[in-house]
């Protein structure tokens, strides 16, 4: 484990309370960019890890709001899943444990301010809570999750979630004349495990991007990211909309 990085891992072992394997959690840590220029270097990335990750993250996530809400629909339940385990919700859990500042990423990565993106803090945390059950088992993944998410399960039950797609659907209608477009980006994994990254468009303009396993789950989570993202890209739109009126 000695080398580059080493005493971040070990901040980061000694902040989650992490035992055991420390170069899984490295792998963790490690996007693909981090070998950029290395020849022969083993290249454990964390990429596999996120795989895991997501499928034991959006199982413990189902079974902890299937006890919760004894009462909600499958439909209602599907909607606080995609709410809680959107891409920016994940970000900003990564965030919450100053995850970015533990990553190990190229120079090129690291100078274009990676460690801050959305994406990259989701996947990373996908790939921690991986690492976390391959090493430690699932009850404590568990408890960790219980822990990181207590805001956001706050939110749930001040009945803080939302059809975020149906909220940018009414915004465009009473905005302009386009319509709301979701595209698919990019498709990875086998075809009975796909993983969906889709961007969500107004015109021209990309407004949101997000991952999930399915068209559907990866749909919500880009109008999420879109919608918390509002005051950046609504301006814009506001001034193209003045110029044409000119």
């Amino acid at each position: 484990m000695a080398g580059k990085g080493h005493e971040k891992i070990i901040r980061l072992a000694l902040r989650i309370g992490w035992q055991g394997d420390m170069a899984l959690l490295r792998q963790a840590l490690t996007h693909p960019t981090f070998f950029e220029g290395q020849k022969g270097a083993d290249k454990e990335d964390n990429q596999r890890l996120e795989f895991l990750g997501d499928a034991v993250l959006s199982l413990l996530m189902g079974e902890e709001l299937y006890k919760r809400y004894p009462e909600a629909k499958e439909g209602e339940l599907s909607k606080m899943r995609a709410a809680v385990v959107c891409e920016a919700s994940l970000a900003e859990v990564a965030r919450d444990l100053e995850l970015g500042s533990y990553l190990l990423l190229g120079k090129g990565s690291i100078k274009n301010g990676d460690q801050k993106r959305d994406s990259i803090l989701a996947d990373a945390f996908e790939a921690l809570v991986g690492a976390m059950y391959l090493n430690m088992g699932m009850e404590v993944v568990r408890q960790f999750i219980l822990l990181v998410f207590t805001p956001c399960f706050r939110d749930l039950e001040q009945g803080k979630y939302e059809d975020y797609k149906g909220l940018l659907q009414q915004w465009a209608q009473s905005f302009g004349t386009e319509h709301i477009v979701y595209k698919i980006l990019n498709m990875t994994g086998p075809d009975h495990n796909r993983r969906y990254h889709t961007g969500v468009y107004y015109g021209n303009m990309r407004l949101g991007e997000g991952m999930g396993s399915s068209k559907k789950d990866a749909e919500q989570a880009a109008a999420v990211a879109a919608w918390q993202a509002k005051v950046e890209w609504q301006p814009k739109l506001e001034e193209g909309k003045k110029k044409d009126k000119r």
